[in-house]
């Protein structure tokens, strides 16, 4: 017995036009950092609106005193592909952070502050997330100026509404 289906009909489907992103950065690492920083740049060489809110550790990337030392987190990192002990010794991570900074550098991939100033300066929006700025016990003060500002988490969906949020 043979039995003959219908070929599916597929009606095409209009694709949405992205017209902003909202990117949570919540790691403190090179590699937690960097991912949200290159996604609000390419959104924004692409005309989209984007939105950095930055979160816990993730506020190290805006810190005035601490974002010109981020490092790569070696220990329980599994993209790093060595044992936790290893990851542990005295001067692991600031040579694998000083590898990954020779790498990216010869892509031309600026470093955090650079990289910070220019997706603020294509119009980019940096906030820091209230709970974690309260939470560290900072103030405005300990920021960058390129923040906007602080939000709470509901203001922050507020601003994010109507375009996708994408975490790192």
């Amino acid at each position: 017995m043979s039995l003959l289906m219908e070929e599916p009909r597929v009606e095409p489907v209009e694709r949405k036009t992205i017209e902003k992103v909202s990117i949570v950065v919540s790691k403190g690492s090179l590699e937690g950092i960097y991912p949200g920083l290159i996604m609000a740049n390419g959104a924004r060489m692409e005309g989209i609106d984007a939105n950095l809110f930055f979160t816990f550790f993730g506020l190290d990337a805006i810190r005035k005193d601490r974002w010109e030392k981020i490092k790569v987190a070696t220990v329980g990192n599994p993209g790093m592909h060595m044992p936790t002990l290893v990851g542990a010794l005295p001067g692991i991570s600031g040579f694998a952070t000083w590898m990954m900074k020779k790498q990216m550098e010869k892509l031309d991939i600026p470093p955090i502050p650079e990289f910070i100033e220019l997706v603020a300066d294509s119009g980019a929006e940096l906030y820091a997330c209230k709970a974690s700025v309260d939470m560290f016990g900072l103030t405005e003060e300990d920021f960058v100026p390129q923040v906007a500002r602080i939000l709470s988490v509901g203001e922050f969906y507020e601003l994010a509404a109507g375009g996708e949020i994408i975490f790192t």
